[in-house]
């Protein structure tokens, strides 16, 4: 009796191990970079077929993922983003001096949307990393199968008290949802004023 215990658990234990040992040579890792940085997931490779992880290359890409669980099917959507800031002039700006501080106003160019949004949100995110927002606003109604479209914030007074690089960064949020996308960043450095 003892043998059979000791026989039926030695064959067990060796297919656990031979199992684990093949599934870890049938599925490699991969390193996934966009833009010279490394995703914080990895990848799969398994049978030939590389795997990402969806979201968070959808994240480093800007664009949105909608997730429809009753078919079990993600839909990935890239719209065209374009933005320029503007100061109390109406004048464009890229590059500011550290101390810069003014009313400012954020333009944006929306095309190529391909599925209705709820809502749109606007912020900046300073050097350190310490994000405020700008504006949000629901738009659900005037947006209903709109493609194309501009979107301009109000007007807000900032001041860039640091050197380094400041990050607008606009977001959209998709109807029936309650995740935020960034779809567009615009970085603005903040230099060392000149003597």
């Amino acid at each position: 009796m003892k043998f059979r215990k000791v026989a039926v658990w030695l064959v067990l234990l060796s297919l656990c191990g031979g199992t684990i040992i093949f599934a870890n040579d049938a599925a490699q890792k991969v390193r996934v970079l966009i833009n010279g940085g490394e995703l914080d997931e990895s990848g799969l490779m398994l049978d030939g077929k590389t795997y990402l992880p969806l979201r968070e290359v959808a994240n480093a890409l800007n664009a949105i993922v909608k997730w429809d669980n009753a078919n079990k099917r993600a839909t990935v959507y890239k719209p065209n983003v374009h933005m320029f800031l503007y100061n109390k002039g109406n004048s464009p700006f890229g590059v500011v001096e550290k101390g810069f501080q003014g009313k400012i106003k954020v333009f944006s160019q929306i095309d190529n949307l391909q599925t209705d949004i709820a809502a749109v949100k606007f912020s900046i995110v300073d050097p350190y990393g310490k994000e405020k927002t700008i504006q949000s606003k629901n738009v659900a109604s005037e947006m209903k199968d709109k493609d194309i479209f501009w979107f301009v914030s109000e007007e807000f007074d900032y001041k860039f008290e640091s050197t380094g690089i400041y990050t607008v960064k606009f977001y959209l949020k998709v109807e029936s949802s309650e995740e935020w996308a960034v779809v567009s960043e615009k970085q603005i450095p903040s230099r060392v004023p000149k003597d």
